[in-house]
């Protein structure tokens, strides 16, 4: 049978029926069998390519026709890290390490790259290109490289050098110019709202609404001191049960451990020899680098211009070097002319001082070989051919260790404290590892006391107990079920505790018995409440049938207060009451709007809107109005960014890898 079935499969029929099935397979599932384990991305876009906007989402298309952009799982884990810190900063002491290592957390983070991405990819198929000069201006501008408002170039490299992990002047370059090119679609779309006269009048009308309220405060009634039968106690303790359960409880120990910089036992003295030692392999941090003053003229050859093009824009530069190499040539004339950078032209082709890894490789290559007051030959770029003009030449100095001293002895000290932190810790982790069950050897090796905290509830405890890590570990399932040691739990920078739950006391119904007073004392409470807001709309119904606020507060003794022309927002007698006024509708006729607002001590405002006064966009200066109209462009810029955003996100084709977050 199964040599019928080898001839059956062997002839031509069997092959055209196994080409046909080929073809979806290839389309629809060879994707799946080559690349499901491959990849090493956190998250891929691709999008179909500006000449065929309508390209199926196919593999085989996708793989030859589409454009692609990746997010590394190291770019990834990078941002993700740099966001926890960052969160650390701000919250202190209440930051969850662990509660922010959740798949939610990670996605919020990949989002935002996503975003990024597509937004690449969307610059890139709009051909949007950022010149070397804007982003020289924009790293100038930065307040980290600047020394009394002006760019240091040693600063710039300290603080490059000193960034997780170090960066060069050209990465950071790069990193700025697609930073730029990525916001530049984004902020077009923004900067075309605009409002119209129309919107702005009606806004300012409203704000500047005011309306003639007439108010009593009706105080919460007397203390309510009527018996409370068992009945009621019962059934109210039944219908609020949640509210009188004992909290989850826990005992601890635990052992903290802290480097020489956080006890303050970091005033060692520092062997001369050993810091001078660490000054060499550190210096080149200091040195100042060499740079030079420039001035260029471009000549743009676009993206994918044809032979002729390139030819015509070669010449052109040909012959402005020409001009600019002849004897009493005013440069920054030619410059203004004739150069086709933005960013410059006005200056004259002023890009200031350039520092090696600032500008691409063969504009760098060529001014850092010329001479001063040289003009160079054109030089080809992406961009398109540069005519350079080299000003002045700044060699660059030296730091002395003298001048450095204190800042090495200082990073010897701190690096001796960080290695002596993390070989206490490793040891005390090894003595739990050996002994899991009790603090007591770890104590020992990491030459600390075992310190107790009596029994807390979750957002009850102090010290390292309010902590939110700490907290997290706690009431975990593997330490109040087993008692075992805790892993290392950070708490500060080079900061560490580590806990052992000794008690637990799991969440339990407290009987009525044990409640009955706060039971009690609640539905009086709540008889109160209800008592007063009954009252508050008897009132109410009175002003809408038409008795007057003055005659209720009469009869009742209390004072009715008439407040003409209200603004938004004023506290008056309360910010939730002013709320209220302008909430309610518009009186009609002679016939005011009433209505009530409970407040939390139980008191009860009734208040009867009488007259609404409509804002005069007139009564706003022009730089009022004006000021008014760019926040409301700015929020719905922002809007129409949001809008194109997903828009944009909807056209591409986003796959996510899981596993590499």
């Amino acid at each position: 049978m199964l040599q019928a079935l080898r001839d059956k499969t062997s002839g031509w029929i069997a092959i055209a029926i196994v080409a046909v099935l080929a073809v979806p397979f290839a389309f629809f599932g060879m994707e799946q069998y080559l690349f499901q384990n491959n990849a090493d991305y956190a998250a891929k876009v691709e999008a179909p390519p500006k000449w065929w906007q309508s390209a199926p989402d196919w593999w085989l298309v996708r793989k030859f026709a589409w454009t692609s952009a990746e997010v590394s799982a190291a770019e990834f884990r990078q941002t993700f890290d740099n966001v926890r810190e960052q969160r650390r900063q701000q919250e202190g002491e209440a930051f969850d390490a662990r509660a922010f290592e959740t798949m939610e957390s990670k996605r919020e983070v990949l989002e935002q790259l996503i975003d990024r991405a597509v937004l690449g990819l969307a610059a890139d198929r709009a051909n949007i290109v950022v010149g070397d000069a804007q982003v020289q201006e924009v790293i100038q501008s930065i307040p980290a490289f600047q020394v009394e408002g002006r760019f240091d170039p040693q600063r710039y490299q300290m603080a490059l050098q000193s960034t997780q992990p170090p960066r060069t002047p050209r990465e950071f370059q790069e990193s700025i110019r697609i930073d730029l090119q990525r916001a530049l679609v984004p902020q077009s779309i923004a900067e075309t709202a605009f409002v119209t006269e129309g919107e702005s009048t009606r806004l300012m009308r409203l704000l500047g609404e005011r309306r003639d309220v007439s108010f009593v405060v009706v105080p919460p009634p007397a203390v309510d001191t009527a018996e409370v039968s068992q009945a009621d106690q019962q059934a109210w303790y039944e219908s609020h049960a949640a509210r009188y359960r004992e909290p989850e409880k826990v005992a601890l120990e635990y052992i903290e451990l802290k480097s020489a910089a956080e006890t303050g036992a970091e005033d060692a003295t520092v062997d001369e020899a050993e810091a001078r030692a660490h000054f060499e392999q550190v210096k080149s941090r200091f040195a100042t680098a060499e740079r030079r003053l420039a001035s260029h003229i471009l000549v743009e050859v676009p993206a994918g211009a044809d032979e002729a093009t390139q030819q015509a824009a070669q010449k052109k530069a040909a012959d402005i070097a020409a001009k600019a190499q002849a004897p009493g040539a005013d440069f920054a004339a030619l410059a203004r002319e004739n150069s086709d950078d933005p960013g410059s032209k006005d200056g004259g082709g002023d890009l200031g001082w350039v520092e090696k890894g600032m500008m691409a490789g063969a504009f760098e290559d060529a001014l850092f070989a010329m001479e001063p007051n040289a003009v160079s030959a054109p030089v080809r770029t992406d961009f398109g051919w540069h005519v350079l003009q080299l000003r002045e030449v700044d060699a660059g100095e030296p730091v002395a260790f003298e001048d450095v001293r204190e800042q090495m002895e200082k990073e010897v000290r701190e690096g001796d404290g960080s290695r002596a932190y993390n070989e206490q810790v490793g040891r005390v982790v090894d003595e739990i590892n050996k002994s899991p069950m009790s603090l007591e050897p770890a104590a020992a090796a990491g030459g600390v006391q075992i310190q107790t905290i009596a029994p807390f509830a979750r957002g009850a405890g102090s010290g390292i107990a309010a902590n939110n890590a700490v907290v997290q570990a706690a009431f975990s399932e593997a330490l109040t079920q087993d008692g075992t040691v805790s892993d290392p739990i950070e708490i500060g920078p080079n900061q560490t505790v580590f806990i052992r739950v000794t008690s637990h006391t799991p969440e339990r119904a407290q009987p009525l018995e044990q409640v009955r007073e706060r039971v009690i004392a609640e539905v009086r409470a709540d008889r109160a409440r209800k008592q007063a807001e009954q009252t508050a709309d008897a009132m109410v119904a009175e002003i809408a049938g038409g008795k007057t606020l003055q005659a209720l507060a009469s009869e009742r003794q209390l004072q009715a207060q008439d407040v003409p022309g209200i603004p938004r927002g004023a506290p008056v007698p309360d910010a939730s009451a002013s709320q209220a006024y302008f909430r309610a509708a518009p009186p009609t006729g002679d016939a005011p709007t009433p209505g009530k607002v409970m407040l939390a001590d139980g008191s009860a405002v009734v208040f009867a809107v009488t007259k609404v006064e409509r804002g005069d966009p007139g009564d706003a200066s022009e730089q009022e109005q004006a000021m008014l109209r760019q926040q409301l462009g700015s929020l719905l810029g922002s809007e129409d960014a949001e809008v194109m955003q997903r828009s944009l996100r909807r056209q591409m084709k986003i796959t996510v890898n899981e596993a590499r977050m």
